[in-house]
């Protein structure tokens, strides 16, 4: 999708100079907390009702589907194309994608997890819908109008900013990996976008103006490339889900809320 100079944009050094030359991002598979929330929300509730804290909810009958058909996408990838490493959130959700996709692949690689590869903790708005929010956290609600969905920092959660810190060190990471090393994460969708916002060099109106008008599909494939193992990477594909479509799988978009920008 065209070339990104990543001058003056705070990329650590460590990233610039990764011997990595592929990295494949992946949104876990349609999962039962999902189906819940987009329930809840149309209902207009305050609560969604999850079946089990945010780490361990699993994947829906749909997730599983997609990540079976993930499996057989990435089945047809060269084997010297293949990644060479598949690395997890540690959330249910997440690694039952990547194994049952890594299995389907029969790929010869173990999944790892990376707990900074987890979902941005919501801390006291766990579980509340935006309405739900508005209704019993009012003063929250508007210190998240006010500030924007990049800097708001929920009580016992996190900001996007401080997502951003703990993908920073993943990514530096990759330098140690040696040139030439293709690397797979499997993780969530609003980490995907700030990983845009990290290689690309976004600015705080360029990543909300994104999240505002995408959202990450579930199980879709995001994938950049750095043929020489260093430099500004490129991002070759967004959000891409022909993969499910081309095998009659159905293709779901929970998306979180788009009022993101600061008032």
């Amino acid at each position: 999708m065209g070339w990104f100079v990543l001058e003056n944009s705070g990329l650590t050094q460590a990233v610039r100079e990764a011997g990595a030359v592929e990295l494949i991002l992946v949104r876990h598979g349609e999962s039962e907390g999902n189906v819940a929330a987009t329930e809840a929300s149309q209902a207009g509730a305050d609560v969604i009702d999850v079946p089990a804290r945010d780490a361990d909810v699993t994947l829906s009958r749909t997730g599983q589907d997609q990540s079976l058909a993930l499996g057989r996408a990435l089945a047809s990838i060269e084997e010297e194309l293949r990644p060479d490493a598949v690395v997890s959130s540690p959330y249910v959700r997440a690694h039952q994608t990547a194994e049952i996709a890594v299995e389907t692949a029969r790929w010869p690689v173990k999944v790892r997890t990376d707990e900074r590869l987890r979902d941005r903790e919501l801390g006291i708005l766990d579980m509340l819908t935006r309405q739900g929010v508005e209704r019993r956290l009012p003063d929250e609600a508007e210190r998240r109008r006010w500030l924007g969905k990049f800097y708001y920092r929920p009580p016992g959660g996190e900001s996007w900013a401080d997502v951003v810190l703990r993908l920073r060190s993943v990514l530096g990471e990759l330098n140690n990996l040696g040139s030439g090393q293709r690397v797979m994460l499997v993780c969530h969708d609003a980490l995907i976008m700030l990983v845009r916002y990290v290689l690309e060099g976004m600015t705080e109106a360029e990543l909300l103006d994104l999240a505002a008008s995408t959202s990450v599909l579930n199980a879709s494939i995001t994938r950049y490339v750095r043929p020489q193992g260093q430099g500004p990477w490129t991002l070759e594909s967004f959000n891409m889900a022909d993969h499910l479509t081309a095998q009659g799988v159905e293709v779901t978009e929970h998306a979180g809320d788009a009022d993101v920008h600061p008032r």
